[in-house]
């Protein structure tokens, strides 16, 4: 015999589906990864400035970014007429950015930490993160964020170097390790003047 659903069974049911959103479409051509134009976009960038808006209201996310959103279910990502796995998209991507992996583990875990994400080229960096609960155009970026690997040396110039860039504009350095287990430990680094 069946039970019957109550109407609090009901409701609680209605909630979780509503709380599922569907995943946003979104298409990889060569390097590019194009979002839909829709209201679940929209929401997707304005709460956590996920992608750059274009001026045709679809959003185009960097290979990071569509990666963690592909892992996360909130995007369906197509290449053509077929649908991409995220193992399969990990490995195109791969091919496409030396040193992703590393990145990516680093991207995942600020990003799962609620901090927002942004790319740093001008600055000559990985990442540019913003505290939590800031948004860009809010406020600057706190931090300058470059990922090693465990296994992979920084000499002394390159740290020195990127010490200087986070100086220069006046954020601070964090150094994200990724170990062997793809686990992330940070280092904060600031000048100091005795």
């Amino acid at each position: 015999m069946m039970a019957k659903k109550t109407k609090s069974t009901k409701t609680a049911e209605k909630k979780k589906a509503s709380a599922k959103k569907k995943a946003i479409k979104a298409a990889f051509v060569k390097d590019r990864i194009i979002a839909e134009k829709s209201d679940e976009s929209r929401e997707l960038y304005n709460k956590s400035r996920f992608g750059t808006l274009l001026g045709t209201g679809e959003l185009q996310f960097n290979l990071l970014e569509a990666l963690y959103l592909l892992e996360k279910g909130k995007i369906n990502l197509k290449e053509g007429r077929k649908k991409l796995t995220f193992d399969r998209f990990l490995r195109i991507a791969e091919e496409l950015e030396p040193q992703l992996w590393t990145r990516f583990c680093v991207y995942k875990d600020l990003r799962n930490r609620g901090y927002i994400v942004q790319t740093a080229l001008k600055f000559g960096a990985d990442f540019r993160v913003y505290d939590r609960g800031v948004k860009p155009g809010e406020d600057h970026a706190k931090w300058l964020v470059f990922p090693v690997a465990e296994n992979q040396g920084l000499t002394w110039y390159d740290f020195s170097a990127k010490n200087r860039v986070a100086t220069s504009t006046k954020k601070r350095l964090l150094i994200g390790i990724v170990d062997q287990e793809n686990d992330v430990t940070y280092y904060e680094i600031r000048w100091v003047r005795p």
